[in-house]
């Protein structure tokens, strides 16, 4: 059985989520002025949001399967230090094809959220699954929207150099500190080069972490197809394309995720566009402080994972996408008070995250197996969503301001609705894994 995540435990996981996930989000608040220091104009700004998302979308390709294959606490703590070195490479960027070249960098390796969101299922006894992986999956919304507030009042008091120099700091230090408080979840790997005759029998010793009495002898067998850790890797990399294309419930989840993130990106990407036009006039720091609303929201929503544990997951996504369809009416308000915009955003972020959770809480719980590979392909969903809302929500917002692209941010959520009831019987019957 796997061993109890201690609330300290969820807090260095939850804390590793919102600083990485930062590094892709931090370049939005401060993109004019960081355009500005490195000589960026115009669709040229568009390259440093680009950089850093593009990275990502590689990275949960081609990174997050590791985690099937090798100790996930070594993969933080890797992880943690590229990212904190991207995030560095940054923040002394020249130019601006080294400040790209650093958002990449610092974007592949933020996947580090997804193998955490993986320890967390894999080291979960299945009755506290639910509400580790909520607890912790509350740090990437901490992230995405504290770093906003962050950004805005480091980049106007000590420039945008700051914000970058600030989460390299914390990217190292979380990667120490995960290295002395998490434990390994280091999996039995046998290899065929073990030296041992095929089908002969191998004793081991398992220790404490593993689950079972400290130095109990567990006699394996060794069979001639075991295969080294790259053909597994590789093994691993293909069954996530086959489970996209053939498993149901991660398609459909899959499926909700982008319409719901494409509702989400719509919101956060789009926001600061009526903030900071008449009759407002906000900078960069008070719109920072919308992100406020969404934490409350967010953070409310990490009761989401227990609600998972007792069985509820299907009906909290579905009444959950019902609501975030309804913030959206009070999100277009944004005169002549913001108390109905504020109202919609805690709303909006409780909704988004209570599905996420149920997705992850779901999916993990149907594939143990693999719980890094079936996470990064949702994840991939996810993140196209999030690039699809944040590149509509300006083209509607041009064309006919906020109210248009409250309208567009609605109908991605209604289109989630559309697939949870069209996929709900799906989802409510168990997924066998793929072999």
């Amino acid at each position: 059985m796997p061993s109890r995540i201690t609330r300290g435990q969820r807090f260095v996981l939850a804390a590793v989520c919102a600083v990485a996930v930062s590094t892709i989000y931090a370049i939005q608040p401060v993109l004019e002025s960081a355009g500005g220091e490195l000589g960026l104009a115009g669709p040229e700004l568009g390259r440093l949001v680009a950089a850093g998302q593009l990275g990502y979308f590689a990275g949960l390709v081609l990174l997050v399967p590791l985690g099937d294959v090798l100790d996930r606490r070594t993969l933080i703590v890797g992880h943690l230090i590229l990212t904190g070195t991207g995030a560095a490479i940054t923040s002394l960027a020249p130019g601006g094809v080294a400040a790209g070249a650093g958002l990449a960098l610092a974007g592949l390796f933020a996947v580090v959220v997804q193998i955490t969101v993986a320890y967390v299922a894999a080291t979960s006894p299945p009755g506290e699954r639910g509400r580790n992986i909520g607890t912790v999956t509350s740090g990437v919304v901490l992230g995405i929207l504290g770093v906003r507030l962050l950004a805005g009042v480091l980049g106007d008091s000590l420039g945008w150099r700051s914000v970058y120099a600030v989460l390299a700091v914390l990217c190292l230090a979380l990667a120490l500190v995960a290295r002395l408080t998490l434990h390994s979840d280091a999996r039995l790997t046998l290899h065929s080069d073990a030296g041992l005759t095929p089908h002969a029998d191998a004793c081991l010793t398992l220790h404490a972490d593993a689950g079972l009495t400290p130095h109990a002898d567990a006699c394996l067998t060794l069979h001639p197809d075991a295969r080294p850790a790259r053909a597994r890797y590789r093994d691993v990399l293909a069954a996530a394309g086959r489970l996209v294309l053939t498993d149901r419930l991660l398609l459909g989840r899959g499926l909700i995720a982008f319409f719901l993130f494409a509702s989400f990106g719509t919101l956060w990407s789009g926001l600061a566009l009526p903030l900071g036009a008449a009759p407002w006039h906000f900078g960069t720091t008070v719109i920072g402080l919308f992100g406020l609303a969404g934490l409350i929201g967010a953070v409310a929503a990490a009761r989401a994972g227990s609600w998972a544990d007792a069985g509820h997951a299907h009906a909290v996504t579905g009444w959950s996408l019902v609501l975030l369809a309804v913030s959206w009416t009070l999100t277009a308000w944004t005169s002549p008070s913001l108390w109905p915009l504020i109202t919609g955003v805690v709303l909006l972020d409780f909704a988004v995250q209570a599905v996420h959770v149920s997705n992850q809480h779901l999916l993990t719980a149907a594939h143990p197996e693999r719980s890094s590979s079936v996470i990064g392909a949702y994840m991939a969903f996810y993140s196209l969503g999030s690039a699809l809302g944040a590149t509509t929500t300006t083209w509607a917002y041009a064309a006919a301001g906020w109210r248009a692209s409250c309208l567009l941010g609605a109908a991605y959520a209604v289109a989630a609705l559309a697939v949870w009831a069209l996929t709900r019987r799906t989802s409510a019957s168990p997924t066998l894994p793929l072999r």
